[in-house]
């Protein structure tokens, strides 16, 4: 039995305005309905794929903040969020989540300002400004992964150095292992080797799923470190 928080998301593009951009996004124009069969689901692809897009909307229709943080906050920097999240239906399982939180890295300064307004006795805040990008990501990683939870993850890696990536890998493997759930846009060729993690490429124009082999951030990464002298050769060769 499929015992996710998240099990099924169903698009009626009936809600979508005919001349809406998302409709001219392939891999999410021909999808009406994505099962999720696993602990960790990882979005892959080339930028603009609508990685982020699906992802966003799945968090909005979750009850996330569209800008990040958990199902507490609630504010608004600028509304860039798309109208797709209106037009999903959610199929949830049967457990109930302790805990969640929706990472947007691109808005992730917006989210450590207002924990600062969010705090209380019980909960002070981490003071997330006061420390390095890296290490406000990590540190939040390490203080919300718990066992019950269902945790929506937007390039998480941009901050982590390949080192703190590893951590966070060994993290998500935990958590996901005790019960929680994760859905996470990616190039980290090192967070796409999370072990039993479902692999769903955006790329040639339909969501599919995918090996690790044939995702594009680790073929690029394997020609390059094998490789570097004729890649750089190519890759610069009109700049001379």
């Amino acid at each position: 039995m499929n015992d996710l928080f998240l099990r099924r998301v169903d698009i009626d593009w009936d809600q979508i305005h005919r001349n809406s951009y998302l409709r001219r996004i392939p891999a999410l124009g021909e999808l009406s309905g994505l099962e999720f069969t696993a602990p960790v689901t990882l979005f892959v692809g080339e930028n603009g794929t609508g990685k982020s897009t699906l992802l966003e909307a799945l968090a909005v229709a979750y009850g996330f903040n569209p800008e990040g943080g958990t199902k507490n906050y609630s504010f608004s920097t600028y509304d860039s969020h798309s109208q797709l999240c209106r037009a999903i239906r959610l199929t949830r399982g049967y457990r109930r989540t302790e805990d969640g939180y929706f990472l947007r890295a691109e808005s992730f300064y917006n989210v450590a300002t207002k924990e600062m307004e969010y705090v209380d006795p019980r909960h002070p805040s981490q003071r997330y400004h006061d420390r390095s990008h890296g290490e406000s990501f990590l540190a939040l990683f390490q203080r919300r992964l718990g066992s019950r939870g269902i945790f929506l993850f937007d390039e998480p890696e941009a901050a982590l150095s390949p080192q703190r990536q590893m951590t966070l890998l060994a993290e998500i493997y935990r958590s996901a292992r005790a019960g929680s759930q994760f859905i996470i846009a990616t190039h980290s060729p090192i967070l796409l080797a999370i072990p039993g993690a479902v692999l769903l490429s955006f790329d040639d124009g339909a969501i599919h799923p995918c090996t690790y082999q044939e995702t594009g951030s680790y073929q690029i990464t394997r020609l390059f470190i094998n490789d570097r002298e004729r890649v750089l050769r190519e890759l610069l060769a009109d700049s001379e």
